[in-house]
């Protein structure tokens, strides 16, 4: 019990200061020991950490983190507390608060990179699995913790998204909006940072067998990086693929239910609602340096293709990088 208190303890401290205790420089992360840690240290080391997640104080402080970085951020708001897109800055702080929890203590994520990310318009473009937008979810929680400046990402959600209870509003509420050409040009007019994956559906829900096999590039983000002369960051997870590895994709039944696809996982459906919950993967996130690019946004599509290959290329080289560097998928 003496160990559990003192290791609290030492949380609390830490989080007082917002010093994060597996901090390492973004630039040169450090190699995987030859020596690893024993399994059950690093289980119970995992427990720990869940554990100091949710007492009170580390609450409260994330609580207080994340509303003095949110007041950084800056937002263009009417008389009726949103800005032209419909986020709400009090939603978006819960939403930011639940995602540094999971960004902390549920999937540990480790940063590397995120100093590439500039000022202004900028398109963060990676690769997309887990079979929900989670990686997303972490890649945002990254530029709003680890940048200086703060920024919030705008998420480019699916088309089908807004006809999901709930799930529409929350998107639209926390700075995300339908990814439509005229959505992402407004918003990189605004000098927003956008993400948007280009493999969509086709990396999202693809299955165990195909992990990390980059999946067809759309053409569409080029086309805009082009039209608004918009910096392209290159992002790589690693760490969603086995959050939630597919074995199967019942597309008729998706489409049937107004989905692209409905995959089939080693807990979903079979545990019913807490089949959803993902594995506690641990994550790591790679941002590459800014890409720039010229050329007709209207150029045939195998010119734009060339370029789009130079983007694909740069995440396959972090995604690579990343499953040399980790010792293990959940450590």
């Amino acid at each position: 019990m003496a160990v559990r208190v003192e290791s609290l303890a030492a949380r609390r401290r830490a989080v007082a200061t917002h010093e994060r205790a597996d901090s390492a420089p973004t630039t040169k992360p450090k190699r995987a020991a030859k020596h690893q840690p024993d399994v059950f240290d690093q289980v119970g080391e995992f427990l720990s950490q869940l554990a100091d997640a949710v007492d009170p104080s580390v609450i409260r402080s994330l609580n207080k983190e994340v509303a003095e970085r949110i007041e950084r951020v800056p937002l263009k708001l009417n008389s009726f507390g949103y800005d032209p897109w419909g986020l709400r800055p009090d939603t978006a702080r819960r939403a930011l608060v639940a995602s540094a929890l999971a960004y902390r203590y549920y999937f540990r994520v480790q940063t590397h990179g995120v100093e590439h990310v500039p000022a202004g318009r900028v398109l963060i473009i990676g690769n997309h699995a887990g079979q929900v937008a989670i990686d997303a979810a972490m890649i945002g929680t990254a530029t709003f913790l680890e940048a200086e400046p703060p920024r919030i990402v705008r998420g480019m959600g699916e088309y089908w998204l807004p006809t999901v209870p709930f799930i529409s509003e929350l998107m639209v509420r926390t700075g995300s909006v339908v990814g439509t050409p005229k959505n992402c040009v407004d918003l990189l007019h605004n000098g927003e940072a956008v993400i948007a994956f280009p493999e969509g559906v086709r990396g999202m829900n693809k299955l165990f067998s195909q992990r990390y096999q980059l999946q067809e590039f759309g053409l569409g983000f080029m086309r805009l990086a082009l039209e608004t002369h918009t910096p392209i960051v290159p992002v790589a997870v690693v760490g969603s693929e086995e959050q939630a590895p597919a074995i199967a994709n019942l597309k008729w039944l998706g489409q049937l239910l107004g989905m692209p696809a409905f995959p089939i996982t080693l807990t979903w459906p079979w545990l019913g609602p807490l089949g959803m919950i993902p594995f506690p993967t641990k994550y790591r996130i790679y941002f590459g340096k800014p890409l720039h690019f010229e050329g007709d946004p209207n150029d045939e599509d195998r010119v734009i293709e060339r370029q789009v290959d130079k983007v694909k290329a740069a995440i396959h080289v972090m995604i690579d990088r990343g499953l040399r560097e980790r010792s293990g998928v959940f450590f």
